[in-house]
């Protein structure tokens, strides 16, 4: 054996003194220690062996696996217990803390602290990810809330208001919103629910629509409602002027259908669905914050992403 996996072990009395081994001991000493011919007791001996063994890698014997398992079970349960006694006080504060817009304020906190990082994150030269135009598909028929039955798209009509230098309200038909420059894109619809499609828009630019309808807004908000305005989204200005945000007539090739907003719909990628109304009614541009739907349910207003 080699001088590296020699050991050399002293054992001393309780006077502090050598202690002599017997021929029994040694004989039944590890093998590191019978070639060096340390002196070591059984007990001692017995140790030095099990640590060689998992030292070069033998399994534990049961006893040992036993004691450890004992150990984690004791220890896992400790600690799941405060985790869930943690869990169960931070639910109880929570649900005693006062509302602020639908939702206890620590959320709202949290939605208004993410609007300020997306706000600063955000630019109009910053374009989400557009695909080939075969990857387009039919997205999923998902929202219904404005969308009445009895709605009659032959007669239907857009409201323009808050446009400054105009009269108090224009209304506009599909036509005029046809006449201005045509956009078509491929891209990726993103739920607040966790799934996502990809999909051929076509329309016109929300920044084309508001540079003939309503040149002055270049600050505040815009509302959008449903004809009935059963369903109403807010919008920031500059997401609304983004390069890719459209007021939609055309979906695959072909005009929308009923269930996915004809004869108008707003799609706009930079925000999360819930802001891409469907079946626009009264387009609205205001100084003030506009309501929300979803937001009024406990939402994040801003639904950026």
């Amino acid at each position: 054996m080699s001088d590296e996996r020699e050991t050399e072990v002293k054992l001393n009395n309780k006077d502090g003194q050598a202690a002599s081994n017997t021929p029994a001991q040694a004989a039944s000493s590890s093998p590191a220690h019978a070639a060096s011919g340390a002196p070591v007791n059984a007990k001692e001996n017995s140790a030095l062996i099990t640590g060689e063994a998992r030292r070069l890698g033998s399994s534990m014997t049961d006893e040992e696996a036993q004691r450890a398992m004992s150990r984690k079970s004791r220890r896992t349960f400790l600690i799941g217990g405060a985790s869930a006694i943690a869990g169960y006080g931070g639910w109880r504060w929570l649900r005693s803390r006062p509302e602020a817009g639908g939702v206890a304020y620590p959320f709202r906190r949290a939605h208004e602290f993410n609007e300020q990082l997306s706000r600063a994150y955000f630019s109009d030269a910053r374009l989400v990810q557009t695909f080939p135009r075969e990857r387009g598909g039919m997205p999923r028929v998902n929202g219904v809330i404005g969308m009445e039955d009895n709605f009659d798209a032959a007669a239907w009509t857009l409201q323009v208001e808050g446009t400054e230098g105009a009269p108090e309200k224009l209304t506009l038909n599909l036509d005029d919103i046809r006449a201005l420059p045509r956009t078509e894109m491929v891209t990726e619809l993103k739920c607040i629910e966790g799934w996502s499609e990809i999909g051929y828009w076509a329309g016109a630019r929300f920044a084309d629509f508001a540079a003939r309808y309503a040149s002055a807004a270049r600050s505040g908000y815009v509302s959008l409602e449903t004809p009935g305005g059963g369903y109403y989204v807010g919008l920031d200005i500059e997401s609304a002027l983004h390069p890719q945000t459209l007021l939609c007539y055309e979906m695959n090739g072909a005009p929308l259908t009923a269930e996915h907003g004809a004869p108008l719909r707003l799609y706009i990628p930079v925000k999360y669905g819930i802001k891409s109304l469907k079946r626009i009614g009264t387009i609205r541009f205001t100084n003030e914050r506009p309501r929300d739907y979803w937001a009024e349910q406990g939402y994040d207003w801003y639904s950026g992403h």
